[in-house]
Formats: structure tokens, C-alpha cells, sequence
């Protein structure tokens, strides 16, 4: 790739790809903080947000590169991150978790 051949379209679709790798990236920053921060292995909140807009974000960069491997692992993440984040929501509000705590 000739850096100086590079139309401006495709300047944006790369920043857009650095951009969703930046914030999947962050989000193992952030579960590493929060676990020094705790003494212990924590998985934040905030880590499945990253890990949603992250994931979103590299998928619709798959999808403009035609990369169906890419996109179909990008794509079941989002399932999960989503589901994730859905539990999260019912249990705060009191809603039954599906496996108890111990």
C-alpha cells in the first residue's frame, strides 16, 4: 500500500478501523485497571460497552472489506457483548440471575 496513493474515502475507512481497534483494544486496559484496583479479577461494566462499540465498529470495517472470517467473528461477539450487557441490565433490576452466585 503506496501511503500516497490512498484516496480520502479510504483514509476514512482506515481510521475507522484503527478507531473500533483502539476501543477493543481499551477495554482489556480497563479490565486490567479495575482488577488491580479490586486485588482480584473483575470484569467492569464499562468492558462490555468497549467491547460492544469495539466490536461494531470492526465489524462494519469487515463488512466494507468484504472479509466474511472477520465478520463472522466480529459478529458473534456482538452477540455476546450484547447478551452480556442484557443480563447485567436484568439483574440491577432484580431480576433473577440464571446461575446463582456463590
Amino acid at each position: 500500500m503506496n501511503v500516497h496513493t490512498i484516496s480520502l474515502p479510504e483514509w476514512v475507512v482506515l481510521a475507522v478501523g484503527f478507531g473500533g481497534q483502539a476501543l477493543f483494544s481499551a477495554r482489556f486496559v480497563i479490565q486490567w485497571l479495575a482488577s488491580e484496583r479490586a486485588g482480584r479479577s473483575v470484569m467492569p461494566d464499562v468492558f462490555w460497552y468497549f467491547s460492544l462499540a469495539g466490536g461494531a465498529t470492526l465489524f462494519v470495517y469487515a463488512a466494507y472489506r468484504e472479509d466474511p472470517v472477520f465478520m463472522l467473528g466480529q459478529g458473534m461477539g456482538l452477540f455476546i457483548y450484547a447478551r452480556n450487557l442484557w443480563l447485567i441490565r436484568r439483574e440491577r433490576r432484580g431480576g433473577t440471575p440464571l446461575v446463582p452466585h456463590a
